[in-house]
């Protein structure tokens, strides 16, 4: 039986169709970070007025940049670089202005993702709106107010929005973006000096550190992969200085030379060999005003590799053995499986708190996902299977009525960042992230797994359970192995006999051996149909979990 939307129907429901998992793009950029320990006084007012004079120039460019708008052409990117290159150098006006047009870039992309949550905003109050008041809501969707008071306070919310809307469609039309240098939340801040325990002097320590620009971008081919900003092999760092200030310089050509020395601990084998090799390589040096550190930041771009990335269907061909990853508010719940979807050993959990501020969060996130990765590795997988989490249409106050512990669960839980960092993270240890569509893996978990995978003296949860259905679906198995055919379709007629895949066999159940027919004489039942004899099963090939859904439905006539 088919539902409107084109998804198999079960049990009065509709079962959305699954989206086929993939193989999570490796990412191609690289940043390293290292303190800069060791700074005499003199390095630190160099760096100093060098960050302050090139922040001014970059604030000016930017506010030149967001009044051009939409009709911003090379031309007048050329202009722009011109008068900068008076004032500087070349390369700061090239690094200036490529991070002025990057701000605007992505200022107009989030006006873009703001006008869509608007829009989702506005049509689910207009939805709830027209609906009578207590009407309860239908599968996943909401249902009307509860009170007149409530229908009226929301009836004021839509007008608040629909103005934000319009808004931003006009600012959008005529290319306009807000951006803060330094951060809305910092300028904010001065406003409110005393609840954030701050006085004058330390709010502007940390205001002039924001705004601050030491970034130059790398050149290949040039002496260590970059002109203006130079860190050499023995980490000595030498730094071009804008023209206005090659009073400055302590070394040759209008540069000066740090007594600080960088090294880096992660990835250091691979940055030297880079810049041994004269590739490009961008450096960013910025001011942590609170603890009073400088860092430095190394980025490069990897090459392209001469091979293409390597196929979901590869793998699987390969038969590999996968960690299917189920993500919780509290935990990762992982389970090894085969080749063949069954689960191996016991299920392991990774615990985290995302309570705290963003670093926290951060923080926990990050050992919490070593932790896995460590558990791959050591265990043999080859993959690790993970949900392909999206929470942007769900955050939203409308679409979960008055479940608030719900909606601040799913407005916490970093999802693009938890990608990100697993995704770079499993890359260092050669392990590949297969992405699955999460729907109904919990459910189902519990219903075909939870209770067959507890022995006596181990309870497990429905989460262990939903990384068996998120692995095996990875693999291309189904959310169970057997699968009941038809009742008038066994040989013993209404009996309980299932078809299982034989030894050996790479996809799940592939299609059931052909039923010999009747013996002479003997007439089915009334009411039944006569299968037809099924093709020699030779190729066992992968079937969605509709398909083992609606096989295990009985027939009807």
């Amino acid at each position: 039986m088919t539902g409107a939307n084109g998804g198999e129907r079960v049990a009065g429901g509709v079962l959305r169709t699954l989206a086929a998992p993939f193989v999570a793009p490796v990412p191609v950029g690289v940043a390293v970070r290292t303190r800069l320990k060791g700074l005499s006084g003199a390095d630190v007012r160099v760096l100093g007025e060098v960050g302050r004079h090139l922040g001014a120039l970059a604030g000016r460019d930017l506010t030149a940049r967001c009044a051009a708008g939409v009709g911003h052409d090379a031309a007048a990117w050329a202009v722009r670089k011109r008068e900068l290159s008076v004032v500087s150098s070349s390369r700061w006006a090239g690094s200036i202005t490529k991070a002025s047009h990057d701000q605007w870039a992505l200022a107009r992309r989030c006006l873009a993702t703001h006008i869509r949550d608007l829009e989702a905003g506005i049509t689910v109050l207009r939805g709830r709106l027209a609906l009578p008041l207590g009407q309860k809501g239908a599968r996943k969707q909401p249902g009307g107010y509860r009170s007149r008071r409530e229908w009226h306070a929301k009836s004021r919310r839509l007008k608040v929005l629909q103005e934000r809307l319009a808004a931003a469609r006009a600012d959008w039309a005529a290319g306009r973006v807000r951006i803060v240098r330094g951060g809305r939340k910092l300028a904010n801040t001065r406003h409110h000096l005393q609840a954030a325990r701050l006085d004058e002097a330390e709010w502007r320590g940390r205001w002039e550190s924001a705004r601050m620009f030491l970034t130059a971008d790398g050149e290949s081919g040039k002496r260590f992969g970059n002109e203006t900003i130079r860190l050499t092999p023995d980490g000595e760092l030498i730094i071009r200085l804008p023209a206005p200030l090659a009073h400055l310089a302590n070394a040759p050509h209008d540069r000066y030379r740090l007594t600080a020395r960088a090294v880096f601990a992660h990835r250091g084998h691979e940055w030297a060999d880079r810049i041994a090799a004269n590739r490009a390589v961008a450096y960013r040096i910025h001011h942590d005003s609170v603890r009073d550190r400088w860092y430095v930041t190394a980025s490069w771009q990897r090459a392209q590799p001469a091979t293409p990335p390597v196929s979901l269907e590869a793998l699987l061909a390969a038969g590999i053995t996968v960690v299917g990853v189920d993500t919780n508010d509290d935990h990762y719940a992982a389970w090894r499986l085969d080749e063949h979807g069954n689960p191996i050993g016991e299920p392991q959990r990774f615990f985290y708190d995302l309570s705290g501020n963003a670093a926290h969060r951060d923080a926990q996130m990050r050992h919490a996902t070593s932790r896995l990765l460590h558990f791959a590795g050591r265990c043999g997988a080859r993959a690790i299977a993970i949900e392909d989490l999206d929470f942007h249409t769900s955050t939203s106050r409308e679409q979960h009525g008055r479940r608030k512990r719900f909606r601040r669960l799913i407005s916490r839980f970093p999802t693009a960042r938890l990608a990100a960092r697993l995704v770079s993270m499993a890359a260092t240890q050669d392990l590949v992230i297969i992405a699955v569509d999460p729907a109904y893996t919990s459910r189902w978990g519990a219903q075909h797994w939870q209770r067959p995978m507890c022995p006596p003296t181990r309870k497990n949860t429905r989460h262990d359970a939903a990384s068996i259905v998120i692995g095996r679906r990875a693999q291309g198995f189904g959310a169970r192995r057997r699968t009941a055919p038809p009742p008038y379709d066994r040989s013993d007629r209404v009996g309980h006999r299932t078809a299982q895949a034989a030894p050996r066999t790479s996809g799940r159940e592939g299609n059931r051996p052909p039923r010999k027919g009747p013996p002479p004489g003997v007439v089915s039942p009334p009411g039944t149909r006569t299968r037809q004899p099924s093709p020699p099963n030779t190729v066992r090939g992968r079937r969605s979990e509709q398909e083992w859904i609606h096989d295990s439905l009985p027939l009807t006539t």
